[in-house]
């Protein structure tokens, strides 16, 4: 039987959850322990795939063709898990399933209520999820308080009188505010939020102190006193500098032996070298890469997530530190291409839905392709730059997606049940992995060193295959990506370009820091060495 480690928060919400969950991860496996880890929103959408990012930040797309919460883009980069739809449940997937039990009389005439059966649900959900693990980590959304994270607090409170109190720990995520008038780190917030969460019958085992300065032992006893928690589960979680630092820093206050002697698990020596050595490199980079990000929601950075994770494994690989430069697509529209990416080594257009910044993304591809700047493509980004060469280099005014103009003389892109002539995807989207064959030779089978790979998709359109792959080809752009059965496009490439690809897929997703995702680190490579030959013939 699994052991379980519940993350809750409180005081203020986007304290770090995810990250604290993804570094309590990290540490265990170090020390040899199969782990899980799960995502429990309180929200009542069935999933995050219609919501805002602006709203919550980008869509992270598991390999069974989930739409999941961002967390799960820590636990995968932090942890060798691989995330699926299990991994991260929202409460309007919770009462739907319940509400589809009901219809179908499972409950023979009886009255639903959230206890039992909602309660019931989630404890299925996380044991379910827990099988085969040496420890679950289960992390729950929102802040103690909010009524909807309720049912989620009563099932995990329930969770634990079940499988005993030496197989299930409470971790505390709380906040000890700095004072700058009187010089004071307060610790009466953590002191109401413990009070709340023992008022709904969990006594947490281990509070995770989220701070600026670090916290004196005799405030840490305190806590620790009217909190009725150990003064050496009183964990300080100060800022850093890079998220990575965060498993080491929780190692050094000791927290994975804490959590290993509460659970009565052996103390497997800690092996994290590799990770130390990765941070060092972040820290001190032998030289440095600018790369523009032309996008539409980059105000808010957790929009593109795992795209700048991405950048940072890839620059890692080659001991570089990467610079983004996150430019409004709108910008661009507006200004023109050459004053907002006149400074940058390399050009990324990542993935979005909706026309606006189009024409924007658009000419940024043109700018990269006149001026042999390379440039990474995905998805959208993928798309926009064929429609660019479409126009410009294969002689189709006009060209465009069906998404944007519907009336185009030349649907280079467009809806994915007009490729298959069915609804085999029900005529929406492409999601989770699919099969990908490289043509040898492309700067995707060096990148690979593979000609089948498998990436993750989240779009609805698709190339126009039938009728656009020839002129194109012609024109001169390479097709070396395609699926196994020729019907999607998947990677184009620029031949006579030092180095320019788009990706239908995001391989974002799969990026780690110990493991960085060879499309991004040749990106990064070609773009350094672009600043480097820029320098030279300055």
């Amino acid at each position: 039987m699994a052991k379980y480690i519940f993350i809750t928060g409180g005081v203020v919400s986007s304290l770090g959850k995810g990250i604290a969950a993804a570094s309590i991860g990290r540490l265990l496996e170090s020390r040899g322990f199969k782990v899980s880890i799960q995502k429990m929103d309180p929200y009542i959408n069935v999933d995050p795939g219609t919501m805002s990012p602006f709203q919550h930040g980008e869509v992270f797309v598991t390999d069974d063709g989930a739409e999941t919460d961002l967390d799960l883009g820590h636990y995968e980069r932090f942890t060798s898990q691989v995330s699926s739809r299990s991994s991260n449940y929202t409460a309007g997937r919770i009462y739907l399933q319940v509400i589809e039990k009901e219809r179908r009389g499972d409950f023979l005439g009886g009255t639903v209520q959230v206890v039992p059966h909602i309660t019931n649900e989630i404890k299925d959900a996380i044991q379910s999820n827990a099988k085969g693990s040496d420890i679950a980590i289960v992390e729950i959304g929102g802040t103690v308080g909010d009524i909807e994270s309720l049912p989620f607090l009563e099932a995990v409170r329930q969770l634990q009188l079940e499988v005993g109190r030496a197989n299930a720990v409470f971790i505390h995520l709380t906040l000890i505010p700095f004072i700058r008038a009187s010089h004071e780190l307060k610790t009466k917030p953590t002191q109401h939020s413990v009070k709340e969460l023992r008022s709904i019958g969990i006594q947490p085992d281990i509070l995770l102190c989220r701070t600026e300065y670090a916290i004196p032992r005799d405030m840490k006893a305190k806590i620790g006193l009217f909190c009725n928690v150990s003064e050496e589960a009183v964990i300080t979680a100060r800022d850093v500098e890079h998220v990575y630092e965060v498993p080491l820093y929780l190692a050094q206050e000791g927290l994975d032996y804490i959590l290993l002697k509460y659970l009565g698990l052996p103390l497997n020596e800690r092996r994290l070298e590799k990770w130390e050595e990765f941070l060092e490199t972040l820290k001190h980079p032998e030289d440095t890469v600018t790369i523009g990000v032309v996008g539409k929601y980059t105000q808010y950075e957790d929009s593109y997530k795992s795209l700048r994770e991405a950048l940072v494994h890839g620059g890692a690989a080659s001991r570089l530190g990467v610079r983004l430069k996150w430019v409004e697509a709108e910008d661009i529209e507006n200004e023109g291409p050459a004053g907002p990416l006149a400074d940058v080594h390399g050009i990324l257009v990542p993935g979005g839905f909706g026309e606006r910044g189009v024409e924007g993304k658009i000419r940024a591809a043109a700018y990269a392709r006149q001026q042999r700047i390379p440039y990474f493509g995905i998805c959208l980004g993928m798309q926009l730059a064929c429609i660019e060469f479409a126009r410009s280099v294969a002689g189709l005014p006009g060209a465009h997606s069906t998404e944007f103009d519907a009336g185009t003389p030349h649907p280079v892109f467009f809806k994915l049940r007009d490729l298959l002539g069915d609804d085999t995807y029900g005529g929406n989207m492409r999601l989770g992995r699919c099969p990908c064959e490289l043509a040898e030779g492309s700067l995707a089978h060096r990148a690979y060193g593979v000609t089948q790979i498998g990436e993750r998709h989240r779009h609805r359109y698709e190339y126009n295959r039938a009728a656009y792959l020839e002129p194109l080809k012609r024109a001169g752009l390479e097709f070396t990506g395609m699926s196994p059965d020729g019907k999607f496009v998947e990677i184009v490439e620029l031949k006579d370009h030092p180095w320019f690809l788009g990706c239908q897929f995001h391989p974002e997703f799969k990026s780690r820091p110990l493991s960085p995702h060879p499309l991004f680190r040749d990106f990064v490579k070609a773009s350094h060495r672009n600043r480097l030959e820029r320098e030279k013939g300055a």
